[in-house]
């Protein structure tokens, strides 16, 4: 896969992920900083690593299949996985400039 197809690639699927928000935080995961990485294999297979903001997070069980089946209607999207880990621990430090306008930190 050409380096301009996985650009674009991982660009749709942030934009897919911009659409996923934390049900507690009115911000995306993208913009809260909850998502450390985003692979896209030869095969367009996807998969993401992300944290949630505690490890008692509410939603650890369905955020993941949520992504999960976001990323999957993508049209080149062949499979999604999604990789919770909590290193490191996510901290307000992580949101984006946006996220913390909209939350009032800034």
């Amino acid at each position: 896969m050409n380096s301009e197809r996985v650009e674009k690639m991982g660009d749709l699927i942030v934009a897919k992920l911009k659409t996923i928000y934390d049900p507690e935080i009115p911000v995306d995961i993208f913009e809260l900083g909850l998502i450390y990485d985003v692979f896209v294999s030869e095969n367009n297979d996807v998969k993401i690593l992300m944290t949630l903001t505690s490890p008692n997070c509410p939603v650890a069980e369905t955020l993941p299949v949520e992504i999960e089946e976001k990323v999957n209607t993508l049209e080149d999207v062949k499979t999604t996985t999604v990789e919770i880990t909590f290193d490191p621990m996510w901290t307000q430090d992580m949101m984006s400039d946006e996220a913390k306008l909209e939350l009032g930190f800034l």
